[in-house]
């Protein structure tokens, strides 16, 4: 597949389309607390993408395996990795954690961030999963220059994750990203000791590590969408659309104002 250079006029649309996704994933923070439904997520979520003038990516999103997906955004949660169905039958509970991933289409171009959110009090191992997670997307990003190989991100990430005794899921990627949300390059978390694919100035990707409390492996459940962790345990999910720089790399999306509702949560 070809990877799609972008210019600077769209680096400021893809800017503007992912800072939305950042304010929509702040708007369900006020939200996610014991007792709401992960439907009740959903339909926020997708009356603030369409209040701004977006529309949600997420929402009848192909599958070459089964069928579109249903949301607009993703609900995984505890030992759900990604790809969670929201619904009226699950209720977040105190000590739950939810990964929400959401996509934005504005003017165009797609926005694309995740994060994974406490639920109540979390017991503190989680929370140090959550805390490492987070941590590895930034080391990732820190590898993301303009020159090196894409290899070196997963490298990065692999590493620290791995060193506190974290599972590190192979079977999904980052991603280019653009006028579709799926573009050329893959970016995977771990050292595929392929470097040669080089990140070039313009290129705009989605890093997202997704990181197990147990082991690395996964299942894919009936729905052909919700993918867990085999042993049942939990995982973690941050994302980030960055725009590659000749220099440090450029952060699209936003947590911000998430962090500024939560505190330091971890």
């Amino acid at each position: 597949m070809e990877i799609f250079l972008k210019t600077e006029d769209e680096i400021e649309l893809m800017f503007k389309a992912n800072q939305l996704v950042g304010k929509t994933l702040a708007e369900l923070a006020k939200n996610i607390k014991p007792g709401v439904t992960t439907l009740q997520l959903d339909r926020i979520a997708e009356e603030f993408i369409r209040d701004h003038g977006a529309t949600p990516t997420f929402k009848n999103f192909p599958n070459p395996f089964g069928p579109p997906f249903p949301a607009s955004i993703c609900t995984s949660v505890n030992d759900v990795v990604v790809h969670g169905i929201p619904d009226d039958k699950t209720v977040l509970r105190d000590g739950d954690i939810v990964s929400i991933d959401c996509g934005t289409f504005l003017d165009g171009y797609n926005g694309d961030s995740c994060y994974t959110f406490c639920v109540g009090e979390v017991a503190p191992a989680i929370k140090q999963l959550l805390k490492t997670t987070k941590e590895s997307l930034y080391i990732g990003i820190r590898n993301a220059i303009s020159g090196r190989s894409i290899n070196g991100i997963g490298q990065a990430i692999q590493r620290h994750c791995e060193k506190q005794g974290y599972g590190v899921v192979r079977e999904l990627t980052g991603h280019g990203i653009g006028k579709e949300m799926h573009e050329a390059p893959q970016i995977p978390n771990y050292d595929t000791n392929d470097s040669r694919v080089v990140l070039k100035a313009g290129m705009c990707v989605a890093i997202e590590p997704m990181i197990t409390l147990g082991d690395r492996h996964i299942v894919l459940m009936p729905d052909r969408w919700t993918i867990r962790t085999r042993d049942g345990k939990p995982a973690a999910h941050f994302e980030h659309t960055i725009a590659i720089r000749k220099g440090t790399a450029e952060i699209l999306s936003t947590f911000e104002e998430i962090e500024q509702l939560e505190g330091t949560l971890y």
